[in-house]
């Protein structure tokens, strides 16, 4: 991200054998954001619609349930992240072909189109992470976040072992 000649350069608290992970995965994750919501602003959207649009998108009409389960989120924090792109009709919500009491999400023209609008600042922000980390790098820790993600830290630690 582009910084005032004026302003020094961030600092970054030295690691601690006591840092928590999940603290410091989300002032990552927070900082990580920042890059790519200045970048998808042209578009009009932040990182979180982008990502929702994109999953939409690769799953088709989908439950709000099977989307928040795909996209690792909690269901209401996505019910949350989901209004203002009803109200902005870039996603609506519809009955369910085989089942009327279902309720599906489906991505819009609109919203495909604001979609496709926001692949230039996407690949913008991927360049310029990839370009400040290494390629090498950036891939070393999509593939370890990956990682991450399959774990089961739901399952008892003796079972791990």
């Amino acid at each position: 991200m582009a910084r005032h000649p004026d302003h020094p350069r961030r600092r970054v608290a030295p690691p601690s054998s006591t840092r928590c992970h999940c603290a410091t995965l989300r002032e990552a994750a927070r900082y990580v954001t920042q890059l790519y919501d200045l970048h998808l602003a042209a578009a009009g959207l932040r990182s979180t619609q982008f990502s929702i649009l994109t999953r939409l998108k690769e799953l088709g009409p989908t439950t709000i349930n099977t989307l928040a389960h795909a996209m690792v989120m909690d269901r209401t924090t996505l019910g949350r992240n989901i209004l203002p792109l009803q109200r902005r009709r870039l996603i609506v919500v519809k009955r369910g072909e085989g089942d009327a009491r279902r309720k599906e999400l489906h991505l819009t023209k609109a919203g495909l189109a604001r979609l496709e609008a926001g692949f230039d600042g996407w690949a913008k922000a991927q360049a310029q992470f990839e370009g400040t980390l290494g390629k090498e790098r950036a891939s070393q820790l999509r593939d370890l976040l990956r990682a991450v993600v399959g774990a089961d830290f739901r399952a008892a630690p003796d079972a791990r072992a």
